[in-house]
């Protein structure tokens, strides 16, 4: 699986660092990159976010003091300070665009030349001063009306014709989650969407070529991406997320946010059972001292405000999917993966509305690693993942190196473009 960005990624002595600055956490892993290609985990560092909401920066001085908390804890076990990082771009802002370019091409044979001049006619055919571009992905190429083509070079042929998926975000929140990012004494070694991120975290090469749609459950959001045939085809973002169902406990029991994060995580779950009008469940209420006031209830009133926002956030995405005509080429596989994903239930619930085959993802290129089991890391674990690819780009564009694969050069010429 191939992004094309906007540079080669150069590691510096196989390090790389992943910055992930979610609604809920922020977090910062440090890896070195084995010379099998597996990742050693060097140093993690998690805070509780502030100053971010819906995956956006409403509060600098915040999300700076997380994120400078977070890279120092990370540094400080790993022994070594970093000096850029690669960072996950989120929030409603997020736009997906599909679209197509046609060129003639003489009926001379197809070379690396027309390949470039394709997609520099689709990039300044596709410049909007709202949106930066941040995954440019070739999806197929035609010629002549043939299509399927994945590589048309040495094709001859009079008319050219490329398929272009293109991930975009606003301008205004990722130049401020930049600066933010600046001001910590980082550089942005590379921008990345988070559901694109904890895609290449959990999926495996199969269900990508099948076709697979990955939800990523944060604090804030819920984001999801469709994957066929190799590649991205589509990202959302819904303003919806764990967050939301501790609000909802919050309000509705008269507690606090933190005893009801507590609540949901020790006895929350998206689905009813027969012993929860039994169980009964004390409730701290707010303003009240440590042990003076609380107020019992049975599970049964827990699950009855967890279950509704839980199905209301599936069926959101359901007919988002649903609307953008997707749907027809995924199949029935959705990998859930995200720390709200972690509910009890809530798999069960996914699987009942979207009508699909559900797993829960986790990091599976982390090894041994105790984040490689927790779906709360797979966008930083994604972020990694994207790093190794992008310095094997790198590696596979120099001379002395013999690439196998075919669609690397393409890449090359796409990041020289964007």
């Amino acid at each position: 699986m191939w992004n094309w960005g906007r540079h080669h990624l150069r590691l510096r002595g196989g390090l790389i660092a992943a910055l992930d600055v979610g609604s809920s956490k922020v977090c910062c892993i440090v890896a070195q990159v084995q010379s099998s290609g597996a990742f050693e985990v060097l140093g993690i560092g998690h805070q509780l976010s502030s100053g971010v909401k819906s995956g956006v920066v409403i509060d600098m001085e915040e999300v700076i003091t997380s994120i400078v908390n977070a890279v120092h804890t990370a540094e400080k076990m790993a022994g070594l300070t970093i000096r850029e990082a690669i960072v996950n771009v989120n929030g409603i802002h997020l736009k997906s665009v599909n679209f197509a370019v046609e060129m003639k091409v003489a009926g001379h044979a197809i070379d690396d030349g027309d390949i470039r001049r394709i997609l520099t006619q689709a990039k300044f055919g596709r410049e909007d001063q709202v949106y930066q571009s941040l995954h440019t992905v070739p999806t197929g190429y035609a010629l002549d009306g043939a299509k399927g083509i994945r590589d048309p070079r040495g094709m001859f042929g009079d008319r050219l014709w490329v398929s272009i998926h293109s991930l975009l975000g606003k301008s205004g929140p990722i130049h401020n989650l930049s600066t933010c990012v600046a001001r910590s004494h980082l550089e942005v070694a590379g921008l990345v969407a988070s559901p694109y991120a904890s895609g290449l975290a959990c999926l495996v090469d199969d269900e990508m070529e099948l076709g697979v749609i990955l939800i990523d459950m944060g604090g804030s959001t819920t984001s999801f991406a469709v994957f066929h045939e190799g590649q991205l085809r589509h990202t959302e973002c819904i303003p919806i997320g764990g967050g939301h169902v501790t609000m909802d406990i919050a309000r509705c029991f008269s507690t606090t946010l933190t005893n009801a994060e507590r609540l949901k995580t020790l006895y929350g779950s998206a689905l009813p059972s027969a012993a929860d009008d039994r169980e009964m469940i004390n409730v701290p209420l707010v303003g009240e001292g440590r042990g003076e006031g609380t107020n019992q209830m049975p599970r049964s009133a827990l699950v009855s405000v967890i279950k509704p926002r839980v199905e209301e956030t599936f069926e959101f995405v359901r007919d988002r999917i649903r609307q953008t005509g997707v749907d027809s080429v995924v199949g029935r596989r959705v990998v859930l993966t995200g720390g709200a994903s972690q509910l009890a239930g809530v798999r069960e619930v996914a699987s009942m509305i979207l009508g699909k085959n559900i797993r829960l993802g986790k990091p599976i290129h982390l090894g041994s690693s105790d984040v490689g089991h927790d779906p709360s890391f797979s966008t930083c674990a994604g972020l990694l993942s994207y790093g190794k690819a992008e310095h094997n780009a790198y590696l596979d564009t120099l001379p002395q190196t013999n690439s196998k694969r075919v669609m690397i050069k393409i890449g090359s010429l796409l990041r020289q473009i964007w």
